[in-house]
């Protein structure tokens, strides 16, 4: 097969981005006072420039 590489798919929905970002939220409250706090809270920032 020599043809152009097939087209990559979406492995998470729209629905999934705001499932996750759910449950980073819950998480990073919970750990809020601890120091990798920081980068849930930035996942969590990211995750809602997706969704």
């Amino acid at each position: 097969m020599t043809g152009e590489p097939q087209r990559s798919r979406a492995v998470f929905s729209t629905e999934d981005f705001k499932l996750i970002r759910e449950a980073v939220g819950t998480h990073l409250h919970k750990i809020k006072d601890q120091p990798e706090s920081t980068k849930y809270a930035n996942l969590y920032h990211r995750l809602g420039r997706v969704a």
